[in-house]
């Protein structure tokens, strides 16, 4: 491993405090009733049933998630250990914390729009966590990732603060106000206009011990970590990027990455390499709803 990559290594839990970056079904329009056609013989079989018009269309499956573990705690997923399937999921944390808002006002871009069409050119499925913060920052961007097919929203908190301490500085949400605080990203999400939204949670930092995890039980998510740090955190050598990643992955995996142009800037540039590498080698991408389902994307 060249020096990059050993300095890319020991950022790579820094990279999980980054500051910046299940389609629910959409009614689908009833076609009126076609017209009964006049006849003094009543209406035959075929013309009642266009008369009844097309069949609702059927509602995808729910996302899965996992039973709570012992004691109500709040069930963390890491990365599929069944089967010797190729699949990977690429995941991207929209991390901006609650107060940043007068660094975004001096020009601060914690966006990334060029490495979401990048993943939308390449046809990658991903999820995205995304804290309620960003998606208030960011609002149209957004709302684009979360009604597009190919990509899933799951929960980053709202404010990225930390959920246990010490947590790489990180100011801590108070225990009692944790679920809210998760729930309130939540409403982000829907005020934005999101609809591919997934009942996952990232701990900012990726910092959390039993008693988050008991705090997070009423909101109802399994909260989702990785098995590969990608490094991308400060970064600059994409390529370095890159090798730690195609280094790191196995089938099942899932990698964390950031969508954030100011503390995550070569991002964009390690995934055009990351991608048709990977698939080279067989793998396929799935967004962590299908990797926890087990069963290939349709």
């Amino acid at each position: 491993m060249n020096t990059s990559v050993r300095n890319l290594a020991a950022l790579g839990l820094l990279g999980a405090v980054l500051v910046g970056c299940g389609r629910e079904a959409v009614e689908t329009p009833t076609a009126p009733p076609a017209k009964k056609p006049v006849t003094t013989a009543g209406p035959s079989p075929r013309a009642s049933a266009a008369a009844a018009g097309p069949k609702p269309a059927r509602a995808p499956a729910a996302p899965p998630t996992m039973a709570p573990g012992p004691g109500g705690l709040t069930p963390v997923y890491t990365r599929r250990t069944k089967g010797a399937e190729k699949v990977v999921a690429l995941t991207f944390d929209a991390d901006m914390t609650a107060d940043q808002g007068p660094r975004a006002a001096q020009g601060e871009r914690f966006d990334n729009p060029q490495l979401i069409e990048t993943l939308r050119r390449l046809k990658v499925d991903a999820t995205v966590f995304m804290t309620g913060r960003w998606a208030e920052e960011y609002p149209d961007q957004a709302k684009s990732i979360g009604r597009d097919p190919r990509f899933e929203i799951a929960n980053h908190s709202y404010s990225h603060y930390a959920f246990a301490s010490p947590c790489y500085g990180l100011p801590t949400v108070s225990t009692p106000d944790m679920a809210d605080d998760v729930r309130r990203a939540f409403d982000a999400f829907r005020d934005a206009g999101a609809v591919n939204v997934v009942p996952y949670f990232r701990f900012p930092g990726g910092c959390y011990d039993d008693a988050a995890l008991r705090a997070l039980a009423p909101a109802g998510v399994t909260a989702v970590q990785w098995d590969v740090v990608s490094g991308d955190a400060f970064a600059q050598d994409g390529d370095a990027v890159a090798e730690q990643v195609l280094d790191g992955v196995k089938p099942g995996s899932l990698v964390v990455m950031h969508c954030t142009r100011s503390a995550a800037p070569v991002t964009e540039q390690a995934i055009r390499r990351i991608v048709p590498e990977l698939r080279a080698r067989g793998y396929r991408f799935v967004k962590v709803s299908e990797l926890m389902r087990g069963r290939p994307a349709g």
